[in-house]
Parts: C-alpha cells; sequence; structure tokens
C-alpha cells in the first residue's frame, strides 16, 4: 500500500486517488455487542495498527466487506430476520452504551468504529466495499430468497439515501457499495455464492429495487418475505429524540422533499406549527411520510430516527410515550 502510495506520489495523483485495502468482518474479535467491537489480537500490531496509521497519513478511508446474511444465516435462531432487512422491529440495545440498533449492518459498522476507536483511531472514515444478500442458495443456506435480497439490497438503497450515519458514529457519512451487478454462475463454492446479483448473467434483472432519490419516491419500502405491512391500520410513525437533532433535521428534509410528505400543516402559521422543534415536526413528517406508503414496513425507519407506535394519539394534542422518548404532534387527520 506504501508503495502504491509512493507511485501516486510521484505522478502527483495522491490527492485525487486514496489507497486501502478492504477487511472482512472475521477480522474481528468481538462483534457483539457493538460496542464491544475489537480486532482479533494477533492482526492488531502486525495489519492494524500500522494500516490505519498509513490511512491516516495519507487520508485514506478503512474499507470494510459487511455481511449481515452470514449474521444471520449462521444465528437465524436468535436474530430477527427483520432487523437483518431494514425492516420494522423493536431494536436491540447494545448493554455497553446504551445505544438503540434497528439493523444488524448499523450494528455490524459500529462494532468496527468501536474497534478502530479502541486504538486511538477515532479520526478515519469507512466505506462499505462490499454488502449484499443473495436470491438464491442450498437448503441449509436459512434466508437466501430472492425476496429477501430485495428487502435488503432494497432497504439499504433508502437507508443510505435518506442520510444519516450510525447509532455510534451519526455524523458518519457512508458510502455503500452494492456486491454485485451480475450472478457469477460459474464461481465456485455454495449455491449463494452465484446469486448475490442484481442481474442474470443475460441482463435480465433478478428483482427490481430503485437506486434513486426520485426512484424511492415511486416506490414504497421493500418488504419481501411475505410479510408488508402493519397489520392493522391503526398505528402511527413518530421521531426519537435519542436520534438528536442533526439527524433528525436530515431525515424531516428528506420527508418533506424526495420523500413526498405533506409538510404544509407545519410551516410558520399552519395549525401545526407549533410546538417549532425539529421533533414535533420531523413526527408531523414521519408519520405523513409513514401513511402515504400504507405503513410498509421500513417506511418509519429513518436512519433509526423514527418508531412505530400502536397508541393512537388524539388531535391537536402532544403525546409522550411511556416507554420511549418523543414527542409527536397530532393536527387533523393523522
Amino acid at each position: 500500500m506504501r508503495n502504491i502510495h509512493q507511485a501516486l506520489v510521484k505522478s502527483n495523483l495522491h490527492s485525487a486517488i486514496k489507497v486501502s485495502s478492504p477487511i472482512a468482518l472475521s477480522a474481528l474479535q468481538n462483534s457483539y455487542p457493538s460496542s464491544a467491537g475489537s480486532f482479533r489480537q494477533e492482526l492488531v500490531e502486525p495489519v492494524f495498527r500500522p494500516m490505519l496509521e498509513f490511512l491516516r497519513e495519507t487520508g485514506s478511508y478503512l474499507m470494510v466487506n459487511a455481511y449481515p446474511f452470514f449474521a444471520y444465516e449462521a444465528n437465524s435462531d436468535v436474530i430477527s430476520l427483520d432487523y437483518a432487512l431494514f425492516r420494522e422491529n423493536p431494536g436491540n440495545v447494545d448493554a455497553g452504551n446504551g445505544l438503540r440498533y434497528f439493523s444488524l449492518f448499523d450494528a455490524q459498522i459500529d462494532a468496527v468504529f468501536a474497534a478502530m476507536s479502541a486504538l486511538k483511531f477515532d479520526d478515519i472514515e469507512m466505506v462499505v466495499s462490499e454488502t449484499g444478500w443473495p436470491s438464491k442458495g442450498d437448503g441449509t443456506e436459512i434466508g437466501a430468497s430472492v425476496a429477501n435480497a430485495a428487502a435488503y439490497n432494497g432497504n439499504l438503497v433508502r437507508r443510505i439515501l435518506t442520510g444519516g450515519g450510525t447509532p455510534l458514529r451519526p455524523k458518519a457519512d457512508l458510502t455503500v457499495y452494492l456486491f454485485a451487478l451480475f450472478n457469477e454462475d460459474d464461481k465456485n463454492g455454495p449455491t449463494s455464492e452465484r446469486n448475490y446479483g442484481l442481474f442474470y448473467p443475460n441482463e435480465e434483472k433478478v428483482y427490481d429495487i430503485p437506486f434513486t432519490s426520485e426512484g424511492l419516491k415511486k416506490s414504497p419500502p421493500v418488504t419481501g418475505g411475505g410479510v408488508s405491512r402493519s397489520t392493522t391500520r391503526n398505528t402511527w410513525c413518530v421521531a426519537s429524540g435519542e436520534a438528536g437533532e442533526e439527524k433528525l433535521q436530515a431525515a424531516l428534509d428528506f420527508a418533506c422533499g424526495e420523500g413526498g410528505a405533506d409538510c404544509r400543516q407545519i410551516q410558520p402559521g399552519a395549525a401545526c406549527f407549533k410546538p417549532n422543534t425539529v421533533e414535533a415536526h420531523a413526527s408531523f413528517a414521519f408519520n405523513s411520510y409513514y401513511q402515504r406508503n400504507e405503513r410498509a414496513g421500513g417506511s418509519c425507519y429513518f436512519g433509526g430516527a423514527a418508531y412505530v407506535v400502536a397508541q393512537p394519539p388524539s388531535a391537536y394534542s402532544r403525546l409522550i410515550h411511556p416507554l420511549s422518548r418523543y414527542l409527536f404532534v397530532c393536527c387533523g387527520k393523522c
């Protein structure tokens, strides 16, 4: 890596081209809970410390290959499929730092951030150089299906495009590369290894998911796996105060803008402008988005900045839920 960097320096390309090397999550000694994330001891001094020092010196990124599928496949008895696919779920609280996680992806990424932090490298940014979900697998490969692959990749795109970092690094602006464009039909190994692609080798789509903000407007969150919407119409989407004002504002901007939520009632002078707080306005916008998408699984996520609740709020009232910290302002029809 240093030799390649020096070659770039000689050609005056080192500012435009950064050098890194991807790591697999198997390089972690601990990944659960996320706050206990650490690199394997035998790799710290010969590999990670010098590599992280190089990345810091050159302003590069740590590249990580993260596959929630493998964790789910091996632990489907304790890991919820909804948690693995970015669908609605109650979340998991990290006993080490009290943060609540609503996706296995975020938990895995934060485990790497925690491992970096343990070595005092909090300033290095991360790129997810590979992630994906297989559309087909052997009989023993639990969770490998077209529906689940569409749900994972589709909801991942939505999660990244709507912005926001992770619970541990809420300001992290993640760049994520999907694996892969095509199925690799001649690849060795289990069936899943040949079925991560978005397209078959003949260029036909394996499944259809949006890849742009414009596409998200026309497509509700991908549920897959036979789980689609809330089992009752009596559910609402509210903002989580634990997400922080910056994350809520980014999600609010998306909901009222590209998301297509009806935010006219929270404009200055309108009926629901007060209380004039980001959290209150976000709850209104999130719920509008949620209801417009027919309460589809994943439509009340916003990067972990929102919750689904079943207790109906009264019109023109504030509701403080006894089990979580949020403020919901409901005006007119909710």
